[in-house]
């Protein structure tokens, strides 16, 4: 009995502090949304905090606080601000659209998911949220449903290049080059100023091959401001090879070269494409710079020996190949390989 008593004594003690607690949270909450109204959003998220600091059930104040918690930038903030609020409304529109876009710009891809569903659930409008849902399953490599919500989002917004420079990124991740191509050509036709969509196209189509279209994508990345680098030259080089300019390729190598001098597969490169131009003094003097930095490479070796076969010097040329098979004897296979072409 005196132990019952004294719970109720507690309880009706306690009763004043917890009217006040809601008093102060008011208080702070109507101070919130005038700084709100005047912008001055850090004042605000001052109040809202403080408002929630007296009574975190205010569902009002948790809702605000998150809303000004993303004016500011402050995105960890609002989503715990939000979550609160879904912990007492579940269906509360605001918070879940803004929990959806949360997750969305923090790469939080599962979660992103889960929340855009539900606002799709909760016809909370907008015609993003199938765009947002194929991107995010996209990034976490489940093609299949990435496929079926860009779809979706495709007949939403025709407009957005994202969604075919997706679906052709989600073709590529699969190495299924061919089937990347319309969506690379639909995604820059929307979108004409992402020069790495047509860097990274003009790579897919070297690949399938079609080194000639290749050829064209590399160059108009360029023209519309692509960053030139060893990479780009390089590969640019190898497309020239592939349709037999080779000229073109030695050029775009040179350039490469004054940087990298000591990059072995460059430096076989410019000598490869001397020898099919059937220049073999220079190709001679690019495989000898590959054995200045590796005297074992034995392909470099074999090469100058066909090099010296080609100029008429057979006798030397037969002893530099024979010399270079004793030293790696899986080169017979290119010799073979060579016969048979006629090389």
């Amino acid at each position: 009995m005196k132990n019952t008593m004294l719970f109720l004594c507690t309880i009706v003690m306690l009763q004043p502090v917890f009217a006040q607690s809601k008093d102060s949270s008011s208080v702070y909450f109507q101070k919130g949304i005038k700084e709100k109204e005047a912008t001055r959003y850090m004042v605000a998220f001052n109040n809202f905090q403080k408002s929630t600091q007296y009574d975190s059930n205010n569902v009002d104040a948790q809702r605000e606080l998150g809303l000004v918690s993303l004016e500011l930038r402050k995105y960890g903030n609002a989503e715990v601000a939000f979550t609160k609020v879904l912990s007492s409304q579940k269906d509360d529109t605001t918070a879940v659209v803004n929990l959806a876009n949360i997750f969305f710009w923090t790469h939080q891809w599962k979660q992103a998911v889960i929340y855009s569903q539900k606002a799709i659930q909760l016809n909370a409008g907008g015609k993003g949220w199938n765009f947002a849902i194929g991107k995010s399953f996209y990034q976490q490599e489940d093609y299949g449903q990435a496929f079926k919500y860009l779809q979706a989002a495709a007949k939403e917004d025709s407009s957005n290049s994202e969604i075919p420079y997706l679906t052709a990124r989600a073709f590529v991740d699969m190495d299924n080059y061919k089937a990347a191509v319309p969506f690379f050509k639909r995604a820059i036709g929307l979108d004409s100023s992402k020069t790495q969509w047509m860097y990274e196209f003009a790579l897919v189509l070297a690949t399938i091959p079609n080194d000639k279209m290749a050829i064209d994508y590399y160059l108009l990345a360029a023209d519309k401001g692509y960053k030139i680098d060893n990479d780009y030259y390089e590969n640019l080089a190898d497309s020239y090879i592939a349709i037999g300019q080779g000229e073109k390729a030695i050029d775009l190598m040179l350039k490469v070269l004054d940087k990298k001098p000591a990059d072995p597969v460059l430096l076989y490169g410019i000598a490869d494409a001397y020898y099919h131009l059937k220049k073999y003094k220079e190709a001679i003097d690019y495989w000898d710079k590959i054995l200045y930095y590796d005297n074992d490479n034995a392909k470099a070796l074999y090469m100058i020996g066909m090099s010296y076969q080609k100029k008429g010097d057979t006798d030397k040329g037969r002893f530099l190949c024979d010399k270079a098979i004793a030293m790696d004897p899986s080169l017979k296979n290119l010799k073979q390989e060579k016969s048979s072409m006629g090389l």
